[in-house]
C-alpha cells in the first residue's frame, strides 16, 4: 500500500527525519530504500560489461546487407553456386600510364598482381579472370576453320612477336570493353569472393581484405602503373576504415554536451554524473553486444552515440528537477525521490517511444537494419535503468552544488513572475502561442509548411541518387576509381544479371536463344544500359565466324549441331554445367534508382509476355540486380515503418496522457517534422536507402521525448485548475528549459557528423540535427497552439500526475 499522500509531493523537507521512507510508489521504495545495493550492483555490472566490450568486433557480411527473402534475392541465392562471383566481386583495373598494355613490364606486373590475389583467402579462385587466366580465351576464323586458345599463349616469351600475338588474341577475344579497356591503356583482374573463407569457414574480414588490397596497390603502383579498385568488399573496407574516425565525433559530442550542460547548471558534480550515467549506458551496450553474439557494422556504429545523446537528454531533466528542489531547501535524497515521482513515467514513456522507434525497423527484411534495431533497442533498455534509476540515486548521494541550486531557484522565481511583465521574455514569447491570435498563425503556418513539404516529398527517390558508392564522398579514392572504370569499360562495375531457366540441356535451343536475344534488344534500348552480353550474342558472332566472317550470317543458327559446336567454346559464365541456366548480362552506366527501376520494368514486362513453363525469366543477380531488389524492399518498408512508428507513439502517448486531444497536440508536430525531413532529403539529393531509412523512425522516436515532458507537466497543471497559459508557462519553466537545452545541444552534436569522411554518416547527421531542432520547435510552438484549440482546463487525470503522487 502506498503512503505517498502522507507527505504531499513538493513539500520542502530539510531534515530526513521528517520524511517517511515508506512514502511513494512501490518501485520508488524498492529502489531508494536499497540505494547502496543498486550502486554496488551497477558498479560490478559496469566492470564486467566493460571487459566484455573489448571483444566487440566491427565488420559487415555481404548477405547482411541484402534482403534475403525478396524473390529476386531468393532467385540469386538458389543459383548462386552457378553464378560464382556475380554478387560479390572485386574489379581491379591495372592502368599503363605510358604506352599500352602490350608491354613486357606491364604484362609481368598484371601476372604478379593476379598471382598474389589468387592466393588471398576468400577468393573464388576457379572464377578469377585476367589476361593471364586460362579461361580468358580468343576465338577466330582461320583457313582451317574455327581456332582459339588462351589470350596469353603458352609459348609467350615477351618478344615483340609474342606481344603482337597477345594483341591479336585480345582483339579476337571479345574482351575489349569487358576485361580490356577500349583504348588498350588498362586491363582488369576480376576477383570473385566466396561467401566464407573456404579454408577456415569464417566470414571474410572486409577491413583486413581492404588493407591487403591497399598494400598490393602500394606495392605495384609506380610512375608507370596505376591501380583502380571497385566492388562491395572495397566499399565496406573503406567504410570501416572511415568509421574508425567516428570516435572523434563521439568525443566531440561528449565534449559539446558536457560544456553546454555545465554552462547551463554551473554545477560540475551533477554535470559529470549525467555524463557518467550516459557513458555507463554506452559501456553496457558495447559489452552486451558481444555477450549476445552481435557485432557492430558500418550502420549500427552510430547507435552508441544516439544512446549517449538520449541519455544526456533524460539525465538533464532529472538533474534540473533535483536542482530546483534542492534550491528550495529540500534534502538531496528527498529531492531525488520527488523528481523520480514527477518524471519517471514521462521518462519511461519517452524511452519506450525511442525503443519502439528503433524496434519497428525490424519489419525491414535486411539484416543489417534489423541488427541496428536490436542494438538500439538494447541501448534504450539500458538507459531506462542508468538514467531513470541510477542517476537519481547517485544524485541523492552527491546532491548538487548549493550555489548552482540557488541560482536555479532564483532563475525559476524570476521566470515564474506573477504578472506578464515580470515573466522571462523568452518563455513569455512562447506562452503567446496559447492565445487565439498566435495559435491561429502557428497552426496555419504549420499547415502551409506541411502541405508544401508533402508536395516536395513526392519527388523523394528510393535508392541511390549518385553514381559510384554514395556511402562515400564523391571525391573519395573509391569513387574516383569507379569513375575511371565507367569511363574506360563498357562492362561497368554495375552489372545486372537476368537468369533464364530451361529444362536440362535446353539452354542452347534455338527458341531459348531467340527469346534471350529479344530480351537483350529491349535492354539495349534503355539509356542506362551501356552493353549486354549472353550466349545468344555469342552465337551470332560465332555463326558469322564459321561462315568466313561474313556479317550476312550474323544471326542465331537454326541448326542444333551448329549451336552445340558454339556452346562447347562458350565461356562458362554464360551457362551452367547442366545447360539449364543462361545468364544475360546488362552493364549499366550507374546504379541510380531510376536506372535500376527501368531495367526491372523491362525484364518483368518481357517475362510476362514470353515466359512459359519451359522458359522462366528471373530477376536478378549481379550487384545492380541485388540493389534493385533492395530498393523495392526499402520502398515498401519506408511506408510500413512510418505507419508502425506513429501507431506505437500514438498508443504510448495515449497511455500516458489518457486524452486523445493531448495525443493530437503531441503527435501532429512530429508528423510535420517527418514531412519536412523528406522534403529536405529531396533538396539535398539524398535517396531513401539502407543507410538513411532508419533516420526518420529514429527522429520520431527521439523527438516525441520533448512533447511528452512538456505535455505531462501541462496536463497536471490543467488538472489543478490552471488556465492553459499558466499551465504551459509552468511546464516551460520546469521542463521546457531542458527541452531547449537538449534540442539545441543534440542538434549541434550530430551536426558535427557533416564533416565525416563517410557520406551516409554526414547525411544522417544533417537529417538528425534537422529533426532534433524541428521536433523541439514543434513541442514549444505548435503543441501549445494546437492545445489552445483542443485542450480543456478540466481534463482526465493524467497517469504521470497519478504516479507523481505515488499511486
Amino acid at each position: 500500500m502506498s503512503h505517498a499522500h502522507d507527505i504531499p509531493d513538493g513539500v520542502v523537507i530539510r531534515d530526513l527525519t521528517a520524511f517517511d521512507p515508506r512514502s511513494g510508489s512501490l518501485p520508488e521504495r524498492l529502489l531508494f530504500n536499497n540505494r547502496l545495493v543498486i550502486v554496488v550492483l551497477c558498479a560490478l555490472v559496469s566492470v564486467f560489461l566493460g571487459y566484455k566490450a573489448f571483444g566487440l568486433s566491427l565488420n559487415a557480411a555481404f548477405e547482411k546487407m541484402i534482403p534475403t527473402k525478396h524473390p529476386y534475392i531468393v532467385n540469386f541465392l538458389e543459383n548462386r553456386s552457378q553464378l560464382a562471383g556475380m554478387g560479390n566481386s572485386l574489379r581491379i583495373a591495372v592502368e599503363a600510364k605510358d604506352g599500352t598494355i602490350f608491354d613486357v613490364d606491364y604484362l609481368d606486373t598484371v601476372k604478379k598482381i593476379a598471382d598474389e590475389l589468387f592466393l588471398q583467402p576468400g577468393v573464388d579462385r576457379p572464377y578469377m579472370k585476367s589476361l593471364w587466366a586460362p579461361s580468358v580465351r580468343w576465338t577466330g576464323v582461320t583457313e582451317d576453320g574455327l581456332d582459339g586458345g588462351p589470350v596469353v599463349p603458352d609459348d609467350y616469351d615477351g618478344s615483340a612477336e609474342s606481344l603482337a600475338q597477345v594483341r591479336l588474341n585480345v582483339e579476337r577475344s571479345g574482351e575489349v570493353g569487358q576485361l580490356v579497356a577500349a583504348n588498350y591503356k588498362s586491363s582488369i583482374v576480376l576477383v570473385p569472393l566466396q561467401d566464407k573463407v573456404a579454408e577456415t569457414g569464417a566470414r571474410i574480414d572486409y577491413h583486413e581484405l581492404s588493407q591487403r588490397i591497399e598494400a598490393l596497390r602500394a606495392k605495384y603502383e609506380s610512375d608507370k602503373i596505376a591501380i583502380h579498385v571497385t566492388g562491395f568488399a572495397k566499399v565496406v573496407g573503406d567504410l570501416i576504415e572511415g568509421l574508425q574516425q567516428v570516435l572523434l565525433f563521439f568525443a566531440a559530442a561528449i565534449a559539446i554536451c558536457t560544456v553546454v550542460l555545465y554552462w547551463y547548471t554551473r554545477c560540475l558534480r551533477s554535470t559529470l554524473l549525467v555524463v557518467l550515467c550516459s557513458m555507463i549506458a554506452v559501456v553496457w551496450l558495447l559489452g552486451l553486444l558481444p555477450t549476445l553474439g552481435y557485432e557492430l557494422d558500418p550502420y549500427s556504429v552510430l547507435v552508441p552515440f544516439l544512446v549517449f545523446a538520449i541519455g544526456m537528454s533524460h539525465g538533464a531533466q532529472k538533474m534540473n528537477g533535483i536542482m530546483q528542489d534542492v534550491g528550495r531547501g529540500t534534502h538531496k535524497l528527498v529531492a531525488a525521490r520527488y523528481t523520480f515521482r514527477r518524471l519517471f513515467l514521462a521518462g519511461m514513456t519517452a524511452l519506450l517511444a525511442d525503443a519502439v522507434g528503433f524496434a519497428v525497423l525490424m519489419v525491414i527484411d535486411i539484416q543489417v537494419i534489423q541488427d541496428l534495431a536490436i542494438t538500439a533497442s538494447i541501448g534504450v533498455a539500458v538507459l531506462i535503468f542508468t538514467n531513470l534509476v541510477l542517476l537519481p540515486i547517485l544524485l541523492s548521494y552527491t546532491g548538487v552544488s548549493p550555489e548552482a541550486a540557488r541560482r536555479s531557484l532564483q532563475a525559476e522565481i524570476a521566470e515564474a513572475g506573477d504578472t506578464a511583465h515580470r515573466k522571462h521574455p523568452f518563455w513569455a514569447f512562447l506562452d503567446l502561442f496559447t492565445q487565439r491570435k498566435w495559435a491561429t498563425i502557428a497552426v496555419l503556418l504549420g499547415t502551409a509548411m506541411g502541405l508544401a513539404g508533402l508536395v516536395v516529398s513526392f519527388q523523394l527517390k528510393i535508392g541511390d541518387t549518385d553514381p559510384g558508392a554514395p556511402e562515400l564522398r564523391a571525391d573519395s579514392r573509391y569513387n574516383r576509381d569507379n569513375a575511371y572504370m565507367v569511363a574506360n569499360y563498357a562492362a561497368s562495375s554495375d552489372v545486372y544479371i537476368v537468369m533464364v531457366k530451361t529444362p536440362q540441356y535446353a539452354c542452347a535451343h534455338y527458341d531459348t536463344l531467340t527469346a534471350v536475344d529479344a530480351l537483350e534488344r529491349e535492354l539495349q534500348q534503355l539509356p542506362g544500359v551501356e552493353a549486354t552480353s549472353s550466349l545468344a550474342g555469342l552465337a551470332k558472332v560465332a555463326n558469322a565466324g564459321m561462315n568466313e566472317g561474313s556479317l550476312k550470317w550474323f544471326e542465331i543458327p537454326r541448326s542444333q549441331d551448329n549451336l552445340n559446336a558454339i556452346i562447347t567454346r562458350a565461356p562458362r559464365e554464360m551457362f551452367n554445367q547442366n545447360c539449364d541456366l543462361l545468364t544475360v548480362y546488362a552493364y549499366l552506366k550507374d546504379h541510380k534508382a531510376d536506372t535500376l527501376a527501368s531495367v526491372v520494368k523491362v525484364v518483368e514486362d518481357f517475362a510476362g509476355r514470353h515466359a512459359t513453363d519451359d522458359l522462366r525469366i528471373l530477376n536478378a543477380a549481379g550487384n545492380a540486380g541485388i540493389e534493385a531488389a533492395t530498393n523495392i524492399v526499402v520502398k515498401k518498408a519506408n511506408v510500413e515503418m512510418l505507419g508502425l512508428v506513429y501507431l506505437a507513439v500514438v498508443v504510448l502517448a495515449f497511455i500516458t496522457f489518457r486524452s486523445w486531444r493531448a495525443v493530437i497536440c503531441a503527435v501532429l508536430p512530429l508528423m510535420l517534422t517527418s514531412v519536412l525531413c523528406e522534403a529536405l532529403m529531396v533538396a539535398l539529393n539524398i535517396g531513401v536507402k539502407v543507410a538513411t531509412l532508419p533516420v526518420i523512425a529514429l527522429g520520431v522516436g527521439i523527438g516525441v521525448d520533448y512533447a511528452l515532458y512538456i505535455m505531462t507537466v501541462t496536463l497536471a497543471r490543467l488538472k489543478g485548475g490552471m488556465s492553459l497559459s499558466e499551465a504551459y508557462y509552468k511546464a516551460l519553466t520546469f521542463t521546457g528549459k531542458v527541452v531547449v537545452l537538449t534540442g539545441i545541444t543534440l542538434g549541434i552534436a550530430v551536426a558535427t557528423w557533416a564533416w565525416s569522411p563517410i557520406k551516409f554518416q554526414a547525411d544522417m547527421g544533417i537529417l538528425l540535427a534537422f529533426m532534433f531542432i524541428w521536433n523541439m520547435l514543434g513541442a514549444l510552438i505548435l503543441l501549445p497552439a494546437l492545445g489552445h484549440f483542443l485542450l480543456r482546463q478540466k481534463v482526465t487525470p493524467v497517469g504521470a500526475n497519478a504516479f507523481a503522487h505515488g499511486a
